[in-house]
């Protein structure tokens, strides 16, 4: 159930970029996911010289959701770019869509934004198209994972 507009949660996206930690790349993430009962959490992107430790905008966003017991979400919305104004859309990475898939329905809406007025709506099946949660066997929880036997 929305209970913000997507003027509005496309506002606070672009608040949280304003709070990116990117020393490195000066490329700025902020993200705005909506829980499925309408709580909005923002994040941004959290760079580390060590790149690998770095941690993007949307995961950061789904973590702080995740961590304060929300697990089904309907909408997020991206906007990054280099320190400045906000001139392109900013599509989520891969690490970042695998990472939605795990709590997100393929209708899942992903807005990418690059004003309140300016937006592409995508649904994480057409950004991350034929991907499947895997299967785990109740008794065995490694037997028939991702395919496997």
């Amino acid at each position: 159930m929305s209970t913000i507009s997507t003027e509005d949660l496309i506002i606070k996206a672009i608040e949280a970029r304003e709070l990116s930690y990117s020393p490195y790349s000066h490329f700025q993430v902020g993200a705005a996911l909506e829980a499925a009962d309408g709580t909005v959490y923002t994040g941004c992107n959290i760079e580390n010289m060590g790149f690998a430790p770095t941690i993007c905008a949307e995961r950061t966003a789904c973590a702080k959701a995740v961590s304060e017991g929300h697990h089904e979400f309907t909408r997020i919305v991206v906007v990054g770019s280099a320190k400045g104004p906000i001139t392109a859309f900013c599509s989520p990475c891969g690490m970042c869509r695998e990472f939605l898939c795990e709590f997100c329905e393929r209708d899942f809406q992903i807005i990418l934004a690059i004003s309140p007025t300016e937006y592409k709506t995508y649904t994480l099946d057409e950004l991350y198209p034929l991907t499947e949660k895997p299967v785990f066997d109740t008794d065995d929880p490694f037997k028939g994972a991702f395919g496997g036997k």
